[in-house]
This record gives structure tokens, sequence and C-alpha cells, in this order.
């Protein structure tokens, strides 16, 4: 292969030659006529002339384009080469072949006229777009600045970027630019509002002013309210007038929405600033004026008075007007499935609407049941989809009239209509038991559904997670007011410190519409929802015993569980009493007003362990202590932990305990906690203390209604007095 290498490169060596000398006596011949073709010029000719081959080679690699391109590359260094370079060329000519003057040919190939055209055409019209944008940022100037209140728009606007960086302005600064920034608004408000960059300048000036100064902005601005509202930007102003909830500012802002309620509620911008107002700021009157026109035309006429009364109950209207019943049921009807259709289901005005509708309904009739097809989810749908009013009954849950009309439809309706009303709430139960509204619906449904499977897997299934935190998520719901009701209103539905008056008083109306449409016992279903859950929360109560005896919420809670459902889990129940048992001198201690915060915890804590130790909760009918079966035989547990330090339970806060110990029915030790105390004898008499005066009549009423006389006695004269130590000396 080397040999053929040279036999192909050898003829050629000539030719070359030949061809770079010929090249080289026409350039030397001529000289150069200006300065451009000296610099252009190859220098090979100026090169000390070496008799070697590769020399005739580095001439003709110089000058082979006749055109200079070589010569340039040579002026500007890059032909200058040492003897290194020289051999390394004279080594690649040799190794190639003879095609190769063709390849290096297309390497120095130099740009086409079209490219050269299309790149001067891109150059010029970079530069025409430049100044077309100049141009057009000169005439937007313009514009600017020949439109009406420019300069102190522009002035107000820098104000307000001072303004809005509350942590770079000093409070003396930041007074100074407020003082500057209404000299400017004062009298210009409208100017300002009803455009989009202006409008944040009067937002920051409501902001940072006084309660007159808001009032001087709002008066300014009367007569444009609804149209604010109705902007996409100048509605966030109405908001900002109305958070401080001034008498005069929401009265100059409410009357200019009546009579135009229909068309506000419809509206994208609108809509939201009147449910707002009618949820958070409305007074009464307001609220009734406002709700009254979903009922018809002739409630929306401004300034028209009626003779009867202006309730916006619609069950009281249309027992005064019977014959109005049918076009206001319609309308009303109309109105509300408008909003639905639309998907428009988050307005606290609607919710309201639907439960006047439904309290107006007849219970039973065609009425009452059409219209719970509004609420009920499809089921005609296929798999996947999801139906058009989940998000209806979600956003009725979470207020006050949208949960009591869920709550009512599960009282009114059958067993499968209750199934696809707790439907859509599976994922939403967590949530709904910590909200003050939407867990009245989880109660509601405890209260009335007969299917007691489908309701505690539907709540206790969602709330109570099968894992490791199971202990963590008892607590969390155990410490919240309204959470903790949900969870243990199957132990304790009857109980006074469970449920507030309002809670009540739903419940109430519930349990009067249950007579007629459950058939299931009221103790038999909330036993038969609380078995389910026992085993979880006692394993709660075994991991974390302490934790729930350090607060008064979970000292209750351990009193309800573990006397709530004795018959299942018995020996996850003894396990959890048997920890019970070993805290109970932490339980009396975190009892004593002295060593805890909660106050509530002195009374909760005794409660609870003299409930467990009588064996079962106190019927205040029967004035006596109801024991469960089995027996729960905490006593006996009780006494091993404390029989060491008796006395100070019986002369301390504990000693109601004890006496529930010696009255409990199963305890059969009561021998040795008698004989524990008579060797102390002198120890509670001296706890007990002096016995009571004997008082007259009349000395007993004046104390009672806080008369003087019975107020003179200071606290810390009067003699300490333990009545639960008194109780054990009669016992003993």
């Amino acid at each position: 292969m080397a040999g053929i290498k040279r036999k192909s490169v050898a003829p050629t060596q000539p030719e070359i030659k030949s061809k770079s000398k010929k090249v080289k006596v026409e350039k030397s011949s001529s000289k150069p006529s200006t300065k451009h073709e000296v610099a252009h010029r190859p220098k090979s000719s100026k090169k000390p002339k070496t008799k070697d081959d590769s020399d005739d080679l580095i001439e003709s690699d110089s000058s082979e384009d006749e055109d200079g391109f070589h010569g340039f590359a040579a002026d500007k260094g890059a032909a200058v080469s040492t003897s290194e370079d020289e051999d390394m060329d004279m080594d690649a000519k040799a190794d190639s072949t003879e095609d190769s003057e063709p390849k290096r040919e297309k390497r120095v190939k130099k740009p086409s006229q079209e490219e050269y055209k299309t790149s001067a055409l891109a150059a010029l019209n970079a530069n025409s777009s430049r100044e077309a944008h100049a141009k057009q940022k000169t005439l937007a100037k313009e514009r600017k600045a020949a439109k009406p209140n420019a300069d102190i728009i522009e002035r107000s606007k820098k104000l307000w970027e001072k303004l809005r960086l509350k942590s770079h302005t000093e409070k003396e600064e930041r007074n100074k630019l407020v003082v500057e920034l209404f000299e400017i608004v004062t009298g210009r408000v409208k100017d300002f509002v009803f455009k989009h960059d202006s409008v944040r300048v009067v937002q920051c000036a409501v902001k940072y002013s006084n309660m007159e100064q808001r009032r001087m902005i709002a008066r300014e601005l009367k007569g444009e309210f609804k149209t604010l509202a109705e902007g996409k930007y100048s509605k966030f102003l109405i908001a900002k007038l109305l958070e401080k909830g001034d008498p005069e500012i929401l009265e100059l802002i409410i009357t200019e929405f009546y009579g135009h309620v229909r068309r506000m509620i419809n509206h994208p911008e609108a809509a939201w600033i009147l449910d707002d107002s009618y949820r958070q700021v409305m007074t009464p009157a307001q609220k009734t004026r406002i709700l009254r026109e979903w009922y018809g035309p002739e409630f929306s006429i401004p300034g028209l008075k009626t003779e009867k009364s202006t309730t916006a109950e619609l069950l009281s209207i249309l027992e005064e007007s019977p014959e109005k019943r049918k076009p206001i049921m319609e309308h009303l009807e109309t109105q509300i499935n408008q909003l639905i259709q639309k998907k428009l289901t988050g307005f606290t005005m609607l919710h309201d609407a639907m439960l006047q509708y439904f309290l107006a309904c007849k219970p039973g009739t065609n009425e009452a049941s059409d219209f719970l097809e509004h609420l009920k989810p499809d089921t005609t749908l296929k798999e996947g989809e999801e139906p058009d009013n989940v998000d209806l009954l979600k956003n009725l849950a979470f207020t006050k009239p949208g949960s009591r009309l869920v709550s009512l439809a599960l009282a009114h309706g059958t067993a499968k209509d209750r199934k696809l009303l707790l439907r859509p709430y599976k994922d939403t139960v967590h949530l709904m038991a910590f909200d003050a509204n939407a867990h009245h619906v989880l109660l509601a449904a405890m209260a009335v559904v007969d299917d007691t499977k489908l309701t505690s897997k539907s709540i206790f299934g969602e709330l109570l997670p099968n894992n490791d935190t199971l202990p963590e998520k008892v607590l969390d719901l155990t410490n919240d007011v309204r959470a903790r009701t949900v969870l243990l209103y199957p132990f304790a539905s009857d109980s006074k410190w469970l449920l507030d008056d309002n809670t009540r008083d739903r419940l109430s109306e519930l349990y009067a519409i249950r007579t007629t449409t459950s058939k299931k016992d009221p103790t038999t279903r909330l036993q038969e929802i609380a078995r389910p859950i026992e085993g979880q929360l006692l394993t709660a109560i075994i991991s974390r015993a302490a934790d729930f005896a350090a607060f008064s919420f979970g000292l209750q809670f351990l009193g309800e569980v573990l006397v709530g459902a004795p018959e299942v889990e018995q020996q996850k129940r003894q396990e959890a009493l048997t920890e019970v048992a070993k805290l109970s001198r932490q339980i009396l201690d975190s009892s004593l007003p002295t060593s805890s915060p909660d106050d509530k915890a002195a009374s909760h804590g005794k409660n609870m362990l003299k409930t467990l130790v009588q064996g079962g909760k106190f019927d205040a009918q029967t004035r006596k202590v109801v024991p469960v079966e089995p027996a729960l035989g905490f006593a006996d547990m009780f006494w091993d932990h404390i029989k060491s330090d008796v006395l100070q339970w019986a002369t301390g806060a504990g000693s109601f305990v004890i006496v529930g110990l010696l009255e409990a029915e199963n305890f059969e030790r009561k021998n040795e906690v008698l004989k524990a105390l008579k060797k102390e004898r002198k120890q509670l008499e001296a706890a007990a203390g002096p016995p009571m005066p004997e008082r007259s009549k009349e000395q007993h009423k004046k104390q009672k209604k806080g008369k003087q006389n019975a107020k003179d006695e200071k606290v810390e004269d009067r003699p300490k007095r333990n009545a639960g130590a008194r109780l054990l000396l009669e016992k003993l």
C-alpha cells in the first residue's frame, strides 16, 4: 500500500511545482497600484527560498486561490509556518490521494451573492424594527400624556410605589406620603377608580386612611358602587371599604344593591362581592331585604313598602299570602336551578334560598321530592364520570343554611337517598369534622341513618386510619372542640358538655323528624356505630395514655370511651384501664390548679377517675350510678396503685375518688380502704374542718342573692373544709 501511494504522488509534484512558479512570476511582475492590493498580496515571495521540494508545496498552497483568499490569511498570520509545520504539510501531502484538492476547495468556499443580500436585508429589517418600536413607545407616551389628569395620576402612582413597600418606608415618611396622596385623590376619586392602574392608588389610600377619610371616599363614590362591583379591578375597592364594617359606609354601599340582586348574582364579578357582603358584613335587616328579592319581581322594586311583615322566611310569607304560593315557588326554583346549571354553587345566598324553599315544601309531597332531586348525584353516569352536583353538596355542607338543608334532606330522605347524599363526602370527611357547620352533617348522618355499617364506614373509615398514625389522629380529633363532638357522639350523645346550644337545637329538629322516617331505636343505632371503632380508640389509648391524660378534653375522652362499649374488645380494654390506673397520680397532680394552667382539668380528672372506679355513669333522673356489664374492674387496679398514698388522696383533691371507691358495688376490698383510713382519722378530721354553722332561711337567701353581708367574710379568713373528707368520716 505504501508503494502505491508513492507512485500516485510522484507525477503530481512537477505539475504543482510548475504551476506555483508561473503564478509567482506573474504576481512579481505586476506592481501594486493601491494600498488595498498591497495589504492583500501574498507574502510568500519575501521568504528566503530553499531548494527543498516542500518549499514549492508551501508556495503552491499560498497562491492556489487567485482571488487572494490565502494571501489575506497569510497577512493575518494564518499562513506563516515554522519548519515543523512545513514537515507536517509534506507528510500530509505524501499520504493524500489525487482527489485531495477538490476537498480543500470545498472547505474554503466563499459566501454567495444571495447570502450577502439576505444578511444585508436582515440587518436593514432589524434597524427598521427598532425604529418602529421607538416610534410606538413615543406615540404611547404622547397618548398617555394627552389623557385627562395624566400628570396627577402619574404622580399618585409614584407615591403608591413607595407606600406599597411597607417594610421599606418608615412610619413618619408613610404618614407624609398618605397626606400627600389624599391631597391628590380628594375630589377626583371617580377619575381614579375606573382605571385598572389608578384604582390601586385609591385602594392604597383606603388601606392607610382613618375612618373619616374612608367615609370621604365612600361619599364621593355614592351612586357608583353597583358599577364598581361589576369591575374586574374596582370590585376590590369595595372590599377594602367594607373591611372595617363602618355602618355609614355599609349603608351607602348595600342600598345601591337593592333591586339589582338578580342581575348581580349572575354577574361573574359582582356575584362574589354581593355574596361576601351578605355572609360577612350585612346586618340582619339588610340580609332580609336582599334575600326577599329571590322571591319575585315585586320584592325587587326599590322603595316599595308592604303592609305585612318584612320577614325573609318564605313559609311565613306564604302563610300571610297563600294566593302567591305558586308564582313565588316557581320563580325561586327557576333562580336556584339557573345557578346550579351554571355550577355557581358556592354562594351563601343560594344556600339560604334553597333552605327557605325546602322549608316551605310540605314533607312527602311531589314538590319536596322533586327538590331533593337537585341534591342527589346522578346515578346514570358511567364509571369514572363525576356528577355535576357533587360540588353543590360539598359547598352546602360548609355554610350554616347549607348544612341545615343537607341534614334535613338526610332526615326526610329514603334509605337510598341517604346513601346517595353521603357518597360525595367520602374524601372531605376529615375537613368536615373540624368545620363549624359541616360537622353538623356528620352528626345528622349518625342520628338518622339506619344503615349503621354505611355510616360507620363513610365517617370513621376516613377519620381513623388503620396504620401507625392512628394515635396521633385520635389525639388531633380529641383536642378540637368540634371534631371531638363527631368522635364522641356515639358514646355521649346526651352529654351536656359535649354539645353546644346550636348543635343541640339542630339535633332536636332531626330527632322529631326521624320518629316518622327512621325505624331503628336511637340507642341501638349509636351502639352499632360505636362497636366498630371501639378497638381503634382503645389502641390509641394504650399507645398514648399519658398524652390523653395531660389535657381536659383528653380526660373526658378517656372516661367516655372506657365506659362506652365494654362488651367489645375485652383484652384491649383491660390493657387501656391498666395504663390509666398507672397514671392515677399524674392525673390527680395535673388536676390541681397550682400545677396546670387548665382550670377545667381539676374537675375532669377527678370525675373521670370516679366514673371508672364506680364502674358506670351517673344517671341524673334516677340519681344512681348505672354500672356497665361486664364490670370494668378498675377499682381493684386503682387501689393497688394508690393504697400507699390513700391518706393524701382522702385529704386532698382526690377525696371524692376515694368516696366513689367505697360506694362501688363490685369492689370487694372496701375493708382494706376503711382500715387504712381509720388509722389516720385525726388527719381526716383536720382536713374536714369545723362543721358548717347552722343558718336561718333568711341568711341562706341573702347568701344566694349575693347581698353585701354575705360577702363581708374574706376568703383567707374562711376555715378550709374538705367535703370529701367529711363524707369519709361519716362512712368510718
